[in-house]
């Protein structure tokens, strides 16, 4: 297993880039770390210690070079009822089951089937967390009053911060043209902070949300009873966070191969970040997953390769052990800015226009994984979109059930089928005869349809029962033989001396 890529991978502007973009990166997970861990109900240490174990784990080995894991938003919102109901132990344990979970999808290679998405989710999904982003960043914009409650800014507080924030955006997006030779998002964090520092601007740092001074993560067994009782506790939630952190890396997996024309490994992915998990919940940390925010940066300054991740990862444990007073001087606001430049960039914006051009359907989709994942979750929003989509393809099948009719030389009337015969389209199917009208002999022809699955078998037999019943001879030609298996009432139709057609069998997975 290669874990830097090849040598001629890393010369000496490559390096330069990947550490710079690394150093970005961590300055950006500091922030959303801290946050994630409120959310949870946890100490922050436990959030910046999981986006340091998974960060690291999962850019050494996990099968997509440049993607940055770590503690994860859609994750926390989860373990919040397990921390407030049994404790943070029990989240650890948790988490360490997530990975197993994680790991076996991965071993049984069923990350794969993450690239039978539909487009329009994926759409949907990239929007959704681009909004999600953005939002995410408001809640920087309260602050505590005199009796503890969080309220929005005002005054000079939220005009400095509104500033700070534009001239950060400002840098990012002005400075590549002028000079490409370190990342703009870092110059624009470097700047806006030496200005507050030195300009004595009185506005929210990263120290006004918790302090990140901590030593190395320590070896610490959950301790939780080793029981039927705890399993039956942790498994349920253990379950849904393997399942979120899996579509959530995966499809921002799927979302890298496109921006890099290039194909990631999804198992492999999948088994890191079951590695990663189990770690992290060994040594304290909440947990993670794929981090599309971060993965963003770390893609557009074209960091693309493993040591970007790890960068961001040593980066990270170096601010909590040597630099948390200098990272406690950063402006929110900063950090702020850059965020929104990267909602701003993660937004398919051409998905707005398009929206008029392609299928309704589609578009409703696209919609509806949008709000449903910024409303709800990521999982229940893909999960609700591949449904979705599922049951528009099932409906436009259903029509597209055709006969043609043709009479033999000795006078059978033909049936010929083309189409996809299952549940959706069986009415369709049943419609299209009519044995009270039919000659004595009538002939089915299946060569050029599909029998996909038992309501078809059913729905044959059925029309073979009316023909029976109107005293005539109904015909059954290239059936599967796993479809003849099935068959009851209409089994003594089938013309068994007719050529077989092999290349279709009932619910075979191998159908495009």
């Amino acid at each position: 297993m290669k874990l830097f890529g090849t040598c001629q991978d890393y010369s000496a502007a490559r390096l330069k880039l990947c550490t710079l973009s690394g150093l970005t990166v961590a300055l950006a997970l500091v922030p959303e770390a801290i946050a994630f861990a409120f959310v949870a109900h946890v100490h922050p240490l436990v959030g910046l210690y999981a986006a340091f174990i998974v960060g690291l784990i999962t850019a050494s080995f996990g099968g997509r070079p440049g993607m940055i894991s770590g503690a994860a938003g859609s994750l926390a919102v989860v373990m919040v009822a397990l921390v407030v109901t049994h404790g943070v132990e029990y989240l650890f344990a948790t988490v360490v089951l997530m990975g197993v979970l994680q790991i076996a999808f991965g071993l049984l290679k069923l990350g794969k089937f993450i690239r039978m998405v539909p487009f329009p989710v994926m759409i949907g999904f990239v929007n959704g967390l681009a909004v999600v982003i953005f939002l995410a960043q408001l809640g920087h914009f309260k602050m505590p009053d005199a009796a503890g409650n969080l309220v929005w800014m005002s005054g000079m507080r939220l005009y400095t911060m509104l500033g700070l924030v534009a001239l950060t955006m400002a840098i990012i997006y002005l400075l590549p043209r002028v000079t490409k030779a370190i990342p703009s998002a870092l110059a624009g964090i470097v700047i806006v902070s030496l200005l507050v520092i030195f300009g004595g601007i009185d506005t929210k740092t990263v120290g006004d949300m918790a302090s990140i001074k901590g030593g190395l993560p320590q070896f610490h067994l959950p301790a939780v009873p080793v029981s039927w009782e705890t399993l039956r506790i942790i498994f349920p939630y253990s379950l849904i966070l393997a399942a979120i952190g899996l579509i959530e890396s995966l499809l921002t997996l799927n979302l890298i191969d496109e921006m890099t024309d290039t194909r990631g490994k999804p198992n492999r992915e999948c088994v890191a970040q079951g590695a990663a998990n189990v770690v992290t919940g060994c040594f304290g940390g909440m947990g993670g997953c794929a981090m599309i925010g971060q993965s963003m940066i770390n893609v557009n300054n074209g960091a693309t390769q493993r040591l970007s991740g790890i960068a961001a990862a040593l980066f990270l444990l170096s601010f909590i052990l040597f630099l948390s007073s200098y990272i406690e001087l950063i402006p929110i606001a900063a950090l702020i800015g850059l965020m929104f430049v990267v909602s701003e960039k993660t937004f398919e914006w051409g998905s707005l226009a398009a929206l008029r051009r392609v299928p309704r359907s589609d578009a409703f989709v696209v919609i509806a994984v949008t709000v449903i994942t910024v409303f709800t979750d990521l999982a229940i929003a893909v999960v609700t979109g591949v449904i979705i989509s599922a049951l528009v393809f099932a409906w436009q099948h259903a029509k597209h059930i055709d006969v043609s009719v043709g009479v033999e030389d000795h006078g059978w009337k033909v049936y010929q089928l083309y189409g996809t015969l299952f549940f959706a389209s069986t009415a369709d199917f049943l419609s299209q005869f009519t044995p009270a009208d039919d000659p004595d002999e009538v002939v089915i022809d299946f060569a050029r349809a599909r029998v996909m699955d038992h309501s078809a078998v059913e729905a044959i037999d059925s029309l073979a029962e009316r023909y029976r019943k109107a005293g005539k001879r109904l015909h059954l030609r290239h059936l599967s033989p796993d479809c003849l298996e099935l068959l009851t009432k209409a089994k003594d139709m089938v013309e068994i001396d007719v050529r077989e057609d092999p290349h279709y069998h009932i619910a075979d997975n191998k159908l495009g």
